[in-house]
């Protein structure tokens, strides 16, 4: 278990999942700040999640914007060592040639700009921290692409692409360095391979199910679906593994 307390970034807070994540680093012990674009809903969500949690409002879309989070999360915390990216959307149409150009617009900017938003803004943090993590929730539609989700799951792919050089960054600058034979014992030698102590991984799941889907559909029995307090407790979870088994996998949660 980790005893330190760390410093975890929620993006996509506002929704269940993010609340469920939220609420489980809280109880971990870990300074939370979670992320949405509406100021009420965000607010809500992180009064829902715990009182230690700080809601912060932002348009991951705008890189500018990230930086201004950024800049605001450094101003009482010295980095943040985990981000957990729930920032996503589902649009689905009936075949190949009716997907419409508005829907790969929105998950464009939604699944695939805000990720690389955010993960080039925190790269350093997450790099120099002893326990880097980053994750983001993808869909077993990438293996299994359908066309009436053909949008979907092209932008899912894109942003699980993205994750993994993000994890080919964590491991080149870590345990790939090529180290200096000729001089391997100087501690200045700034080539030397380190231990991985960072890592980016991908939850893959088939769909996120709440309370409220439950209640709404009492006579469902969800099958293959991921409970949101699932995907909480593996995201605490990743705190507890090694860098190096982690860094680049593709964790199958879905049932």
């Amino acid at each position: 278990m980790v005893s330190e307390q760390l410093t975890i970034l929620v993006t996509g807070g506002s929704n269940s999942s993010g609340i469920a994540v939220a609420r489980a680093f809280t109880l971990a012990g870990h300074r939370v700040f979670t992320v949405g674009s509406d100021e009420a809903r965000i607010k809500a969500a992180a009064s829902q999640a715990g009182a230690d949690v700080t809601p912060l409002v932002c348009d991951l879309s705008r890189l500018e914007a990230v930086r201004e989070l950024a800049s605001a999360i450094h101003g009482s915390a010295k980095r943040v060592d985990g981000v957990i990216h729930l920032v996503g959307g589902w649009r689905g149409a009936k075949g190949i040639e009716d997907q419409p150009d508005e829907d790969w617009t929105a998950l464009e900017q939604s699944a695939i700009t805000t990720l690389r938003n955010v993960s080039r803004v925190f790269y350093q943090d997450l790099e120099s921290s002893p326990m880097g993590r980053f994750a983001m929730v993808s869909s077993t539609a990438v293996a299994a692409p359908t066309a009436g989700a053909a949008t979907y799951a092209a932008a899912k792919a894109a942003a699980e692409t993205w994750t993994l050089a993000l994890a080919d960054g964590f491991r080149r600058d870590q345990s790939g360095k090529p180290g200096n034979p000729s001089n391997p014992g100087n501690p200045e030698n700034n080539d030397e391979p380190t231990e991985q102590h960072s890592a980016a991984v991908v939850f893959v799941v088939k769909s996120l199910l709440d309370a409220a889907m439950r209640k709404a559909h009492p006579e469902r029995k969800f099958p293959g679906y991921t409970d949101v307090d699932d995907l909480a407790t593996a995201a605490v979870g990743l705190f507890d593994k090694p860098a190096a088994e982690l860094n680049g996998q593709r964790l199958l949660l879905a049932k």
